[in-house]
């Protein structure tokens, strides 16, 4: 990312924090859990966090006063989660100046959608210059590359072009003539065949590496990817 939104994970079952940092990392965000319950004030001081996951039930003194402290000064979003599903729990998360409340257990994509919601809200901007396409694949959009496993695989300016334009519209057909427009941007003449052999050639490159068929075809239109 450009600009790494940190998150701040209050949770002191160690199993569920390290849960939820592995997986916002590979997001793009950077992720802290904090080390000192004792003054969570001075470790919202320390990691300085766009967010924070707010457990309710701490050591010391619960998530509803530490929410409290932290509204004395400042505004950061606060998510609650927590295993309290009576409504008053709900409500004091609010009232105390939470933003929003997931109950435990919970499934980690929708934790991430409340967070990019959020953070879109807060912050007016797009939350993530970087896109997952799956556990190991992502794609780094000011980079134009494409990283497995955390190594950028070896793509031509062509190769690049093609799939920055696909993840640009992420989900939606993007048809051959669009893509030769891109490409032809590039100063190198592209035919109707020379875009069957690149795209041809992209794909087997990202079915080596990570064994999925990540471009699709849309028959008649163009291609996409999911």
């Amino acid at each position: 990312m450009s600009e790494q939104m940190t998150i701040m994970i209050t949770e002191d079952d160690e199993i569920l924090a390290e849960e939820m940092k592995v997986f916002l990392e590979k997001w793009g965000y950077q992720v802290s859990a904090v080390l000192n319950y004792n003054d969570i004030v001075s470790e919202f001081s320390r990691l300085r966090p766009q967010l924070i996951l707010m457990d309710i039930n701490l050591p010391c003194y619960d998530g509803f006063y530490w929410c409290q402290k932290i509204r004395e000064f400042s505004e950061v979003p606060i998510i609650y989660i927590s295993s309290r599903s009576d409504d008053r729990d709900k409500i004091m998360a609010i009232a105390q100046g939470g933003d929003d409340y997931v109950e435990k257990p919970f499934h980690l994509e929708l934790l991430k959608a409340k967070i990019d919601a959020i953070l879109r809200r807060t912050y007016r901007y797009k939350v993530k210059n970087r896109t997952a396409l799956n556990e190991d694949l992502y794609f780094d959009f000011p980079a134009s590359a494409l990283i497995y496993h955390g190594h950028e695989l070896d793509l031509t300016r062509s190769e690049k072009k093609i799939i920055a334009c696909l993840m640009d519209a992420k989900s939606e057909v993007v048809t051959r003539e669009e893509l030769m427009n891109v490409l032809w941007n590039t100063d190198e003449f592209v035919s109707d065949s020379t875009l069957t052999t690149l795209i041809s050639r992209l794909r087997s490159k990202l079915k080596s590496s990570c064994a999925e068929e990540i471009i699709q075809t849309k028959k008649g239109l163009g291609y996409y990817i999911m």
